[in-house]
């Protein structure tokens, strides 16, 4: 057994067990409880309280107000990560989008697949997001609230979803949903507010426990890039998880860098690679490619091969899409299962400024 799997496998077991332990304590009328296991809404980490009397929610987005009368049995999610806190909060959705970058033959990211099948679920529904959504699928799965906090709904999308159940847009930008405010939102739409603060102290203890054990990461700085194309680059800034992933063990943005704005409607800093001397003083540089040929034709531009930590080797090219993309989470799932081999990668890299 690996080390991802161990760390998410001890989760799922703690989980289960509180779970057993919230059952026991259940009102025996309960028809959630007569159902027992077979119910495909119960989730392997139920310790909150869904209690009718928190209902009706009304929660605001960007884009509109979610109101949700009664308890959500049936959940659907759309975007970046939002099926592992529905199920961490207790909850299996009944349907969620198909991952065709990150997820496996059947569109599921490796790690929600392991967690449901480990608490003996069944999995739920896939269905099409992009290019665009397929609505027909949704309408087909009778949603009772639909959770799309880190996602990139227009209006349009929004508008219609939202006639069709409730549906929990983000805050304020598309796909620059916080992790711990993402987790709020959730616990609130699913009656469980009380568990937000569990989940969110879950996730911190083991960056804390992970920094301590490297004190050298402390004073290193990075920058957390990517390139799909020649001649431009993409600067991920502290909003997105990615770059709070590595803030959390100990690094430090450059400062220059942490100042600069997002691009306009974009959730990166778009910079040309003529000016990729704002790299310079990274002492390790992160990033991600699609495949081996998109790194060879990146890395293959002069330029691009001249910045500081890609010439002294303290550089960290992931084309691993499990890994860059559980990376890219901060969730009760993600973070067990790929902090291992993260810490890895950055711990060769930073002992190469040595």
């Amino acid at each position: 057994m690996t080390a991802r799997s161990r760390r998410t496998t001890g989760w799922i077991v703690a989980a289960a067990a509180a779970a057993f332990i919230m059952a026991g304590c259940a009102n025996a009328e309960d028809p959630a409880e007569a159902d027992g296991a077979a119910d495909t809404t119960a989730g392997a980490g139920d310790t909150g309280s869904d209690s009718p009397e928190q209902f009706p929610v009304s929660i605001d987005s960007a884009l509109g107000t979610a109101v949700i009368e009664s308890p959500p049995e049936r959940v659907v999610t759309i975007g970046w990560g939002p099926e592992d806190l529905v199920f961490a909060l207790g909850v299996v959705p009944v349907g969620v989008e198909h991952d065709e970058w990150s997820g496996d033959e059947d569109g599921y990211r490796p790690w929600f697949r392991e967690a449901v099948e480990e608490a003996g679920h069944e999995l739920p529904e896939t269905f099409m997001a992009t290019p665009e959504i397929d609505m027909d699928a949704i309408v087909a799965l009778e949603p009772d609230v639909i959770i799309a906090p880190n996602s990139g709904l227009t209006q349009s999308d929004f508008d219609v979803l939202n006639e069709l159940a409730p549906t929990v847009a983000y805050p304020e930008r598309a796909w620059a949903t916080p992790w711990d405010t993402q987790i709020e939102l959730i616990a609130e739409a699913l009656g469980k507010s009380d568990q937000a603060p569990v989940l969110i102290d879950e996730i911190t203890a083991y960056f804390t426990e992970a920094a301590a054990a490297h004190p050298e990461f402390e004073d290193v700085t990075f920058a957390y890039i990517y390139a799909v194309q020649p001649g431009l680059l993409h600067l991920y800034q502290r909003h997105d998880p990615r770059v709070e992933f590595l803030t959390r063990l100990g690094l430090q943005e450059v400062p220059e860098l942490a100042e600069m704005e997002l691009s306009e409607g974009q959730f990166t800093t778009d910079l040309g690679l003529e000016q990729a001397d704002l790299l310079d003083d990274a002492d390790i540089i992160v990033t991600w490619f699609n495949d081996d040929a998109n790194q060879a034709e990146i890395e293959a531009q002069p330029l691009y091969a001249r910045i500081p930590a890609v010439e002294r080797g303290t550089y960290v090219p992931i084309n691993d899409h499990h890994l860059a993309a559980a990376s890219s989470l901060m969730t009760p799932l993600t973070v067990p299962w790929v902090l291992d081999d993260y810490l890895e990668l950055i711990s060769d890299a930073v002992d190469q400024l040595d």
